[in-house]
């Protein structure tokens, strides 16, 4: 029998997070609440007077930081604490409570864009002499200038931040329903045993060798997502909805612009994506065709589509293990980011292992204050040992930014977010490929890389696609039923998968089943980030030193610069196709190889 998935309370302290680093305590959190309320009902006496003086506007921004640093650290325990146990109505009320606070200081503030907005060119150099320390902000600032066109008018910015706790009733409710609500039946192997199917066991099962066990769980996930899916078509309506509604409020010609407009991220790039993808398709349907000759199957189905193309090559990675591993691959990011490691390792920056009710997937909590948080949901694998190497990538970057960088340019836009966590990866990967030789692990190696590819590059692309997709549709005034979702994503998947896969009529359900779709805009980041990574990657590995002291200037980066710049400054130039058919050229390459490991 499949070994049962724990309570809280069974998992070891080493293998849980160091939460009491945040807050002893709840009553430790509501103490602290209170003191966001507190700094919070300060705002409203800058109302008016920021134009009038520079030292007004530098109390009025430290006044922010401290505000924005309390409240990191709030919605960090309170969301950290809740996804230990979706189900636990406890971190649900004090999320709910910091919302509502959340909330409020977005309408106490509505008056500082405009008035930031009404102080002329001149003025603002004016301020910089007269308050030398101004400049910290000087980003913050024209940043906030840049994006004039779309302010509106103190009341309408007002109504807007009041709005928002209403515009995350989709995320929130299909967060709750997926991972809290939503269960699955068992599903049978070939021996007749039962195994438990949830978010965060669906992937392992569809990794397994036994065909049976795969079909089963594929079908008992779409069972459970298909009993319901014109409620989630009606969430996924009520997101694409919010976004349209917020674009338009703020005068951008789409959702998408104004989503990449917020991280100074050109259209273009996400059209150019898609383009440098589809002009790419055949290397697809050459790994699709391999994988089916190599599984030796009459038909391929999608349930076939994560399982190891390479017999008995799999190995069970215990957790020690993994860790040892990534510190060895990424040596060649010098001392000092290995040290980071380790610690993050020894001071239980990690969660590790899954529980009834945990949150699926893993995350980088993407805070830094005391240290980074990183939830995984650990099996003993290749894919989880890379996950490791990944959200560690993601830590570190955060814990660099907050370290290098003042509170207010100390975060990193999501352009650049996936870019740390995949040169891990990619770094890790060639770690192993360097010290194997059998060969048949190394083929197994290489099918791991060319799902990499294929889930990163090619799968978050079609995800981008779908995302567009539906505005365009929402836009011409068709209603998003879950009948028009399924039809528009078997319509993807059959382009991206080509003629050498059976489409299970299941598979068109995917969309239910992904929770970045309501995450605005952010799937293609990771395919735009891999390619980056590659390039990057390449460039540790060849020029080591000089390379290295690039990236980690990056990693240090923060927003102190648009993600297009500091990306330039690391050594790539993802403003053209470049990076994306490098990337898919090295799929390529690999292809070339798997073939002839395994001819």
């Amino acid at each position: 029998m499949a070994e049962k998935i724990r309570s809280r309370e069974e998992i070891a302290r080493e293998d849980t997070w160091a939460i009491e680093d945040l807050y002893a305590s709840d009553e430790a959190w509501m103490q602290d609440l209170e003191k966001l309320k507190g700094l919070g009902a300060k705002l409203p006496e800058y109302a008016g007077k920021l134009a009038k003086s520079a030292q007004t506007l530098l109390e009025y921004q430290k006044l922010g930081e401290e505000i924005s640093v309390l409240l990191d650290s709030l919605a960090n325990y309170a969301q950290r604490k809740s996804d230990e146990d979706t189900r636990n109505a406890v971190y649900q009320d004090l999320t709910g409570k910091l919302t509502k606070v959340w909330v409020q200081l977005g309408a106490d503030t509505a008056f500082e864009v405009p008035e930031l907005l009404s102080i002329s060119d001149e003025r603002m150099e004016e301020f910089y002499r007269e308050e030398p320390e101004l400049q910290l902000y000087r980003r913050h600032f024209d940043v906030i200038r840049r994006k004039k066109e779309h302010i509106l008018s103190e009341s309408e910015e007002k109504l807007l931040a009041m709005a928002g706790e209403m515009a995350g009733t989709p995320e929130e409710v299909y967060s709750l329903f997926a991972d809290a609500d939503l269960t699955f039946r068992p599903a049978l192997d070939r021996d007749g045993n039962e195994h438990p199917i949830t978010q965060g066991s669906y992937i392992a099962a569809m990794e397994s060798p036994d065909r049976t066990l795969r079909k089963n769980a594929f079908e008992s996930l779409y069972a459970g997502f298909g009993a319901y899916k014109n409620s989630v078509a009606a969430m996924l309506c009520g997101q694409v909805k919010q976004l349209e509604f917020f674009s338009k409020a703020r005068r951008y010609a789409s959702p998408l612009e104004a989503s990449l407009d917020a991280t100074e991220v050109p259209v273009s790039i996400y059209h150019e994506l898609i383009e440098a993808v589809h002009q790419n398709m055949d290397k697809m349907h050459r790994y699709v065709r391999l994988r089916k000759k190599l599984l030796g199957v009459d038909e391929l189905h999608m349930y076939d589509v994560y399982t190891p193309i390479v017999a008995d090559a799999d190995q069970a990675i215990p957790y020690e293990q993994a860790k040892e591993t990534v510190l060895e691959a990424l040596q060649v990011l010098g001392e000092d980011y290995v040290d980071l490691l380790k610690e993050g390792f020894s001071n239980r920056w990690i969660d590790v292992y899954e529980n009834v009710g945990k949150r699926s997937g893993a995350y980088s909590s993407g805070n830094s204050r005391p240290h980074p948080y990183v939830l995984l949901n650990h099996k003993d694998n290749l894919d989880c040992q890379f996950t490791l190497a990944h959200e560690m990538g993601h830590a570190l970057h955060s814990y660099h930014s907050c370290k290098y960088q003042p509170v207010s340019t100390s975060d990193y836009v999501i352009f650049v977010a996936e870019v740390a966590s995949t040169c891990n990866e990619v770094l890790l990967m060639r770690h192993l490929l360097k010290k194997t030789t059998d060969k048949k692990q190394r083929a197994y190696l290489i099918n791991h890389f060319l799902d990499q590819f294929k889930g990163t590059v090619y799968r978050q692309t079609m995800f981008a696609e779908f995302e567009l997709k539906m505005a365009e549709l929402s836009a011409q005034g068709v209603t998003l039923t879950a009948d028009v979702l399924c039809e528009e994503y078997r319509k993807l998947n059959a382009l991206y998968y080509g003629e050498d896969v059976v489409l299970d009529e299941q598979i068109a359900l995917e969309w239910a089943r992904i929770p970045h779709f309501y995450y605005n805009y952010y799937v293609f980041q990771y395919a735009t980030g891999y390619a980056a990574a590659i390039a990057l990657s390449e460039g540790i590995l060849k020029d080591s030193e000089p390379a290295v002291e690039r990236y980690l200037g990056f990693l240090s980066g923060g927003c102190s610069k648009s993600p297009i710049e500091l990306l330039k400054g690391a050594g790539v130039d993802m403003t053209t196709a470049e990076p994306v058919n490098q990337a898919l050229e090295l799929f390529s390459k690999l292809l070339d190889e798997m073939e002839a490991l395994t001819a």
